[in-house]
């Protein structure tokens, strides 16, 4: 069976609830694999609610259809404060990427409490704001970037991440709105251990299945490399 945008692949699949700090609760969802233990785990922090970001933002969407299954990994996601999906709404408003950063620490708690191996953030958009300032957490041993605006993120919070000294990755659409790869090749230099990739003919939002191989392909090659490349068939 070829994969396509819409394949959904066999894994369990259980509707969670975050609640953090300052008292908000967080409505989302964890993807497993079907019948073993996951061997690495996606935290994965969504593009911007107010411009139509959520949990179900179609590369997260896939990554839970597909990389349990494909790679092995258990693959978290939720929403924010105030954002909306089909599995519900978050309490509380969004806050401009400064309250969620108890939103960042509850999701990340979920995957200690839950003995969770080998967590990674996975951010896209606003969600890579959040991992820049927020997930510099010891549990999290990487990070993947997808389409890094760096607005709300600063060069202090870059610093704050060489300091970190954990992998990071950032995927730069060659025709990204906001940054692209020549661009985020300078910026991101002020953390020796951070690697950019431009992928050719992509755009910000990753629209078109050959974009979300990559994606996610990239993301496995990081994560679980033994796993890589992903089939095209399953």
């Amino acid at each position: 069976m070829e994969i396509r945008a819409a394949t959904v692949l066999p894994a369990r699949r259980e509707p969670i609830e975050l609640h953090t700090a300052d008292g908000q609760t967080l409505v989302g969802e964890l993807a497993l694999p079907l019948d073993r233990p996951p061997l690495a785990t996606l935290v994965t922090f969504h593009p911007l609610p107010t411009h139509g970001g959520f949990m179900d933002s179609h590369v997260f969407k896939k990554a839970a259809n597909r990389l349990p299954a494909l790679a092995d990994l258990a693959v978290l996601r939720f929403n924010t404060r105030g954002t909306s999906s089909e599995r519900g709404t978050s309490s509380g408003t969004f806050d401009g990427g400064e309250g969620e950063r108890f939103d960042v620490a509850a999701a990340l708690e979920y995957a200690e409490y839950h003995d969770l191996p080998h967590v990674w953030a996975v951010g896209w958009s606003f969600g890579t704001e959040l991992t820049l300032k927020w997930a510099r957490d010891p549990l999290v041993e990487g990070a993947i970037l997808l389409s890094p605006p760096l607005h709300r993120a600063t060069d202090e919070d870059l610093d704050a991440w060489t300091e970190f000294g954990r992998p990071l990755v950032a995927l730069v659409p060659e025709f990204d709105d906001y940054l692209r790869p020549d661009e985020a090749r300078r910026r991101f230099a002020r953390v020796p251990q951070a690697e950019v990739i431009g992928v050719d003919g992509a755009k910000h939002l990753w629209v078109g299945e050959p974009y979300v191989r990559i994606v996610l392909d990239q993301i496995v090659r990081r994560v679980n490399p033994a796993a890589a490349p992903l089939p095209v068939e399953a």
